[in-house]
């Protein structure tokens, strides 16, 4: 029987690097052709691997991954990966004031720091909510998740998916994420069930306490292999940790074999980054550049750059919605892919006041991306958040509803929309109390931790001189 490593193994890699090469421009006829003709599979849909395991063309396939990367793509140039480089094309501009210096001197200590906190466990819950939220229809078509929402009564999105109600039929034709439903439908939650939009802020939480605020791509590595299980990593994440088992060093790590080097893992990771930098965007971006290059190049780095520069704007608790993910944009190079794509989400969020009609916009404009991909889902969740002007239900409900990546989009217009509603208590009750002040996760230390814990923890890492 053949052993099925999902994200890993170079025949079921192929595909997706053939699909990442006519994204970025790359010509890549010859390395295609001969797949072809060797009976070589196309990209696996959804999953990490193909239906058919064909072990027979591992050797071909480790050969034309190689040949396929070392291809030049005409995009470098405004899509560049270096940060001197990615700087070189931003105009982020000031006009914030840097919280972080003003509260780690003796002015601004007491009520600040403890408005910073409540912030903090605000977007902690509200990363947790909006995560679950998406959970049991990540990887449905988007067609399947508004039929499952109408069966029950909930479209337009206002709560929680749930199976009662819906007719066994559509149930069939359109089952839950398999891994989640059984903790995270409404009639089975209890408590914040484990996930890696989760894991990977606990992660940073550690590794600035471990390294402190000067920590680097290698440091990020260490902490891996120290304290993530391998098992628990997905797509670009798996792919970089294999290459460190290699001997594969930073940055390598992110370009060898990676055709997920440009999808959504870096940005799920950004949160920290951007939590402990109030009212410094640059900054924060430049943190999240280094966690980022370990796994993700251009577009892959510019969604976690976006993220926490539009969260690093947030926690000020002075700008709004428009105005963070404005600063966001400030970061990342301006004729980039996802920098279009964000201005595409805001543009027609703006313009239509249905955000169905928002949401099959953006499937008709970019739904040739792979649903994990971050152009797309950097686009929704803009979207998402524009539309939504702040309020949290709608932000994390519009972010879910529009399919893609549902928990990990959900999960960062929870943190952001946490952050603008300023205190845990100003989060609605029917998206907190199921969470019961209670995480799981396999990042053992803080396994059972608490909502609260954490944004001490953190509060810590963002005033620490």
């Amino acid at each position: 029987m053949t052993l099925r490593l999902t994200w890993v193994q170079p025949e079921d890699l192929v595909g997706h690097e053939l699909r990442q090469a006519a994204e970025d421009g790359r010509d890549a006829h010859a390395p295609a052709a001969r797949w072809a003709e060797a009976g070589g599979p196309p990209a696996p849909p959804s999953a990490g691997a193909s239906e058919v395991p064909r072990p027979d063309l591992r050797g071909l396939a480790e050969e034309l991954l190689d040949t396929l990367t070392s291809l030049p793509s005409p995009l470098t140039a405004h899509e560049p990966t270096a940060l001197r480089a990615i700087r070189a094309l931003t105009t982020a501009a000031p006009g914030l004031p840097r919280l972080r210096e003003h509260l780690t001197s003796g002015a601004g200590r007491g009520a600040g720091t403890a408005a910073l906190r409540d912030r903090l466990h605000a977007a902690w819950l509200g990363r947790a909510a909006g995560c679950l939220l998406g959970k049991p229809v990540e990887k449905l078509p988007l067609h399947a998740l508004r039929a499952l929402a109408r069966a029950s009564g909930n479209w337009p999105l206002t709560t929680w998916f749930t199976a009662r109600g819906v007719p066994p039929g559509l149930l069939a034709a359109h089952p839950w994420n398999r891994r989640s439903a059984g903790t995270s439908l409404a009639e089975n939650i209890d408590g914040m069930p484990e996930d890696d939009d989760l894991n990977y802020p606990l992660l940073n939480l550690l590794l600035l306490k471990r390294y402190g605020r000067d920590f680097t791509t290698a440091d990020v590595a260490r902490l891996w292999l120290d304290e993530l299980p391998a098992g628990r990593t997905f797509t670009a994440e798996r792919v970089a940790y294999r290459n460190l088992l290699d001997g594969v060093e930073p940055p390598l790590t992110a370009v060898r074999r990676n055709p997920f080097r440009e999808w959504i893992g870096a940005q799920i990771r950004a949160d920290v980054h951007g939590w402990t930098h109030p009212g410094d965007p640059v900054a924060a971006a430049a943190q999240a550049h280094r966690d980022a290059v370990l796994t993700h190049t251009a577009n892959g780095v510019y969604g976690a750059m976006f993220v926490a520069g539009t969260l690093a704007a947030a926690a000020t608790g002075t700008t709004d919605v428009h105005r963070s993910l404005a600063a966001g944009l400030g970061v990342i190079p301006p004729r980039s892919r996802l920098a279009a794509a964000v201005r595409l989400g805001i543009t027609a969020a703006r313009a239509t006041a249905d955000f169905e009609a928002v949401v099959d916009r953006l499937h008709a404009e970019l739904g040739g991306y792979h649903w994990v991909h971050a152009v797309p889902n950097a686009a929704l969740l803009a979207a998402a958040l524009t539309h939504a002007d702040g309020d949290f239900s709608r932000s994390v409900c519009a972010a879910v509803s529009g399919g893609w990546d549902t928990d990990s989009n959900g999960a960062t217009a929870g943190s952001v929309a946490g952050l603008l509603a300023g205190h845990p208590d100003r989060l609605p009750e029917r998206w907190t109390s199921p969470l019961k002040n209670r995480l799981s996760t396999s990042v053992a230390s803080f396994d059972g931790i608490g909502f609260d814990t954490l944004a001490e923890l953190t509060h810590t890492e963002a005033v620490r001189p």
